[in-house]
């Protein structure tokens, strides 16, 4: 029972457009891997609509007998089943900037790692630049873009201008205004997307291993924060909405594949080494939305045994 089980789950983690007749070799292959006695066959093998795997699994075994070959029953026919069931995981990612603040320049990348390779490679940064204007908060430009191998793509760009005004009439849709001793600052943001129409920086997630974010603040203290580090992930907020994003726990490291939600947009934030922690997101320097589709992948975390 064990070698099945053990074979079944290993050819959830093959690819989706693996043939049926390729997985059962590999199931065969993996049964008898595990000390699997007898023929083990791949009974089905469907993917759903939605993403979810099912699969179900059997395997026969000729036992020999002893007192029962008095009788002339040399063995006794011994089956096996096994079933699973593989929930759809993240695939894709959508990220696009809401708004990033401070004096201190600074960039978030995703990483990712290819099933089988050890090396993480950027997936998608986000830069920021302080345009050195305004008090008490500083803003600046901050660009979005998408990496592949060596080829970097920039898909959306937030330029925010400051600027010093007598008072606050009349002011822009979505203005930020400041006030700090006898100035009073306004500041406003515009975005543009590369292609016009474009969601933000998307990005195929679905033959990656592992994913994590990292924030590098060259003034900041610390100077490199992670979300798969439980020493700096604390600095990160993820959340269902502006006002509900609370801070990651410390000690913690976050899975970006169950931090992302799939088919709605999430929330996250990042806290850049100015402030200490824990404190509330307003705090936080670095908002952005993330948003997931999910569908069959080749990970095996989300593979239960149903049988």
């Amino acid at each position: 029972q064990n070698a099945l089980d053990a074979a079944i789950l290993s050819v959830t983690t093959l690819p989706k457009t693996t043939p049926l007749a390729d997985r059962e070799t590999s199931l065969k292959q993996a049964f008898a891997a595990n000390g699997g006695q007898g023929t083990a066959k791949l009974d089905s093998f469907v993917v759903a609509a939605d993403g979810t795997a099912t699969a179900t699994a059997s395997a026969h075994y000729p036992m020999p007998t002893n007192f029962m070959q008095i009788a002339r029953i040399e063995t006794v026919e011994v089956g096996v089943a096994s079933a699973v069931r593989k929930r759809p995981a993240l695939v894709q990612t959508t990220f696009k900037v809401t708004k990033v603040s401070g004096y201190w320049n600074k960039t978030m990348t995703l990483y990712g790692t290819k099933f089988g390779d050890t090396v993480a490679k950027p997936l998608m940064t986000i830069t920021y630049a302080y345009n050195n204007y305004g008090d008490p908060k500083g803003y600046g430009t901050s660009i979005v873009s998408t990496i592949n191998g060596s080829t970097t793509t920039k898909v959306q760009q937030q330029v925010c201008t400051t600027s010093t005004v007598k008072n606050f009439s009349s002011l822009p849709s979505g203005a930020i205004t400041q006030t700090s001793g006898s100035k009073k600052y306004v500041t406003t943001c515009a975005d543009t997307f590369y292609p016009s129409n474009g969601a933000g920086a998307v990005i195929d997630v679905s033959q990656m291993d592992n994913l994590y974010l990292q924030m590098d603040v060259p003034s900041g203290s610390p100077k490199v924060l992670k979300s798969n580090d439980p020493t700096t992930s604390n600095r990160l907020y993820i959340g269902t909405s502006t006002t509900t994003m609370p801070e990651v726990a410390t000690g913690q490291t976050v899975d970006i594949f169950t931090a992302v939600p799939c088919g709605q947009p999430g929330y996250q934030a990042w806290e850049d080494g100015g402030n200490p922690v824990p404190a509330d997101v307003s705090n936080a320097d670095f908002f952005y939305t993330v948003q997931g589709k999910c569908d069959f992948n080749q990970r095996p975390s989300n593979t239960v045994l149903t049988q």
